[in-house]
């Protein structure tokens, strides 16, 4: 989504390979009066636009402006990402986290010996599975929550995974005289290249943040400060006042080492609930903590306290063939995991999903997976080499795309078995995911675009505001005519007023979609 100033496809793709290339002459045609308008408008004096559509079943341009030309795709690229992934491991994967047990377990249930959950790299934990097995999503998710009262959190329970793994664990141990140990080994830690929780690991749970959510009461009183998941190893200091209806609200996080959050500030009396998050110091720690608290709740006594780092090493990987599995977490379909990326521009999930690529092939580095994806776009006659990502979410220096290889890639998908799961994972214009919003309720264009938006913004520290340096759109879209098009759409290098001059950019490629809607 956004950056911080931290800021077996088979036969049928191979014919769409004859059509997906597209011809620079088209670039230079003219577009219609009502797109050029809106291309012209004096907000965009200085930035730079590309944009092109073409009927989805022939190859045909039908709209073009500056569609070879390289352009920072932002969260678009996830597209790409999400794409390789499901080629990799399939819409069907299930991701597997196993608990092992190591040492000697008497018949009585007791266990003189160590617990190890191996991370699986899985996105969400069982966190966000609901009871009919889908993962829940809400339009904007808690990951970029900053103090913003848009952001709803999702029902299930943070910790249920956690919570199953140690009821599977409490039918056979009832005393761990041990440690509990997470083996985070999976693939090489990196860092996300998008907003949100920054540190890529294989083990996540709730996305490795505490989400903390303020209330107004009444009126000179303690506001309600709640936060999830609740551990004894993290602590909060909270001090916020309610003011008068009306009155200014200004919330702030503060961190201190351990996990120990300090939320100072006031809320007005009428204000919705606010949401910030915290990312935890160290992903593998916080689950060992919450871990050893599920299993007290399971009815498991374990003699390692949650507040001390580990005692024993991990086992050598060649080991755990001889161990016990005592345990096992089984996620929903990855297809679950492609929608919530695609959906609500999951920056931390789709930074994974290279390095899930890597661990596929028996690789563990982002370079790996990077370089895998890059075979896969050549493989299936997406123009790879004219194109640029140096991470999986949108954010990085290197990301840079083109409408040509945009449109490309999404043909290609078109003609793959998997293409439904791929189209039913995107949000939908005005109904849902991060379009929810673009477009007016009453749009003849409402529901009929399938697409992956961006946003990628910096700190413009001379002028005090900040740049979009890039916002787009590509996807899939049903024309008022019935005829089936892609499109990419991008404009980079906006500088901005406000964060509501932001939206209206988002608004904006909303219009445009009418608009090509209208035309075609």
């Amino acid at each position: 989504m956004m950056k911080s100033t931290k800021l077996t496809c088979g036969g049928a793709v191979l014919v769409l390979i004859a059509v997906c290339s597209l011809a620079p002459a088209h670039a230079h045609e003219p577009l219609p009066p009502a797109i050029q308008h809106v291309i012209d408008a004096p907000r965009f004096k200085h930035a730079h636009w590309g944009l092109l559509v073409v009927d989805l079943a022939t190859g045909k341009v039908l709209l073009a402006f500056n569609p070879d030309k390289l352009f920072a795709p932002a969260s678009t690229t996830k597209l790409y990402s999400v794409a390789a992934a499901l080629d990799a491991l399939g819409a069907n994967y299930r991701f597997e986290t196993p608990v092992y047990a190591r040492g000697v377990r008497s018949v009585d249930g007791q266990l003189h010996g160590d617990l190890v959950l191996v991370a699986s790299g899985d996105l969400s934990f069982g966190g966000r599975t609901t009871a009919e097995g889908e993962i829940a999503f809400t339009n904007s998710d808690h990951t970029y929550a900053t103090g913003t009262s848009q952001t709803e959190l999702t029902k299930p329970d943070p910790l249920a995974g956690l919570d199953e793994l140690a009821r599977q664990v409490a039918k056979q141990i009832r005393v761990l005289h041990g440690d509990v140990l997470i083996d985070d080994r999976l693939f090489e830690i990196s860092s996300s290249s998008g907003s949100g929780p920054d540190r890529v690991s294989s083990i996540i749970v709730n996305d490795n943040v505490i989400d903390v959510v303020v209330s107004p009461t009444s009126l000179d009183s303690p506001a309600k400060v709640d936060w999830r998941p609740k551990s004894i190893a993290a602590a909060v200091d909270a001090q916020v006042t309610t003011v008068a209806a009306g009155g200014r609200t200004r919330v702030s996080l503060a961190s201190a080492p351990g996990n120990q959050l300090i939320v100072r500030g006031e809320i007005a009396a009428d204000h919705p609930p606010l949401v910030h998050i915290h990312e935890v110091d160290d992903p593998a720690l916080w689950a060992r903590a919450l871990f050893i608290e599920a299993l007290d709740r399971a009815g498991v006594r374990v003699t390692a306290s949650a507040l001390d780092a580990p005692a024993d090493e991990l086992p050598a990987p060649d080991q755990y063939t001889s161990l016990e599995k005592v345990a096992t977490l089984v996620s929903p379909p990855f297809s679950e995991s492609a929608r919530l990326i695609l959906k609500v521009s999951h920056n931390l999930h789709a930074s994974t999903l290279p390095l899930l690529v890597a661990v596929k092939h028996h690789r563990s580095t982002l370079a790996d997976g990077l370089r895998l994806e890059g075979e896969f776009l050549k493989r299936n006659g997406v123009a790879a080499d004219e194109i640029s990502f140096g991470g999986g979410a949108g954010g990085a220096n290197a990301d840079f795309t083109t409408p040509s290889v945009n449109c490309q890639l999404l043909r290609m998908m078109a003609g793959r078995r998997d293409f439904a799961v791929y189209k039913r994972a995107l949000p939908i214009l005005g109904v849902d995911g991060t379009l929810a919003t673009v477009v007016d309720a009453d749009s003849p264009a409402r529901g009929q675009a399938f697409a992956k938006t961006g946003t990628l913004y910096w700190g413009d520290l001379v002028n005090g505001r900040r740049l979009l340096t890039s916002k787009a759109l590509a996807g899939y879209l049903t024309a008022k005519s019935g005829r089936e098009l892609v499109c990419s759409l991008v404009v980079n290098g906006v500088p901005l007023a406000s964060d509501e001059e932001r939206n209206e950019i988002g608004r904006t490629l909303g219009h445009l979609c009418e608009l090509i809607y209208d035309a075609n």
